[in-house]
């Protein structure tokens, strides 16, 4: 940041002179700097997939998940600190839980909306900071599939694509070429597992997994990881596409 941030970005309950809140733009530095997380809402369901960089080859495959579930029909994908994320996923399922408890199954408007007003506390004060998070949530209600997005600030946003992470710009140009509403759960991973693997081939010298979830009609409206088998043919398709455009 210039000078102009000096004495301002101290506190996450300070404005500089120009009205920016620094605390908020460094996390939303702190997602830009993680791995890529995207969700694909199309005509019935939505899919998940994160790119999920592998720092050691001591981890065991598969551990410190980015996708998360909220609820039997509601998932969560996450972009920046893990455990900023992890944080975020079980108030979400706190929310879910009470809304279940009051109105019956929630709806992923009203989760998104109280995890957003949750995150925009957390840049109203100086004994706490805001969230190095963003997360996207995604599900299959009663309106039929949904997919929001909180950033830092709080503010969520609904999509029928969302990105979040390192490779943000790549992948958003990905998906505004897709046809959302004529898109199937199923050819939705097959998108989704693409894009992924387009993004990251900026950063090819990491390795990374893949990781996938979906809720739709072919997984009963819950969300689930995407089957195996799907999910490696997705896998290797995505791989052999790389290959033919390199």
């Amino acid at each position: 940041m210039s000078s102009i941030a000096t004495g301002y970005d101290l506190s996450a309950s300070t404005y500089s002179p120009d009205g920016r809140v620094f605390q908020v733009e460094y996390a939303n530095k702190a997602v830009e700097n993680s791995g890529t997380a995207i969700a694909i809402r199309v005509k019935d369901g939505v899919v998940f997939a994160v790119e999920k960089v592998v720092t050691s080859k001591l981890l065991v495959p598969g551990a410190n998940r980015r996708i998360q579930i909220i609820d039997r029909h509601i998932g969560m994908a996450m972009a920046g600190f893990l455990a900023d994320g992890r944080h975020l996923a079980a108030r979400a399922r706190d929310e879910a839980s009470n809304l279940r408890e009051l109105y019956g199954p929630p709806t992923i408007r009203s989760v998104a909306d109280r995890l957003g007003l949750y995150a925009q506390a957390y840049t109203l004060y100086s004994s706490v900071r805001p969230f190095g998070c963003s997360a996207i949530i995604g599900g299959y209600d009663k309106d039929g599939p949904a997919l929001y997005c909180v950033e830092p600030s709080g503010v969520s946003y609904g999509y029928n694509g969302a990105a979040a992470g390192k490779g943000r710009t790549l992948a958003k140009n990905e998906l505004e070429k897709l046809k959302f509403s004529e898109l199937s759960t199923r050819e939705a991973v097959y998108e989704a597992a693409r894009i992924i693997h387009l993004v990251h081939d900026d950063a090819k010298e990491k390795d990374f997994e893949l990781e996938m979830s979906w809720i739709g009609q072919e997984s009963n409206f819950r969300f689930v990881p995407v089957p195996d088998d799907l999910f490696k043919d997705a896998d290797q398709k995505a791989r052999d596409a790389l290959e033919n455009f390199d």
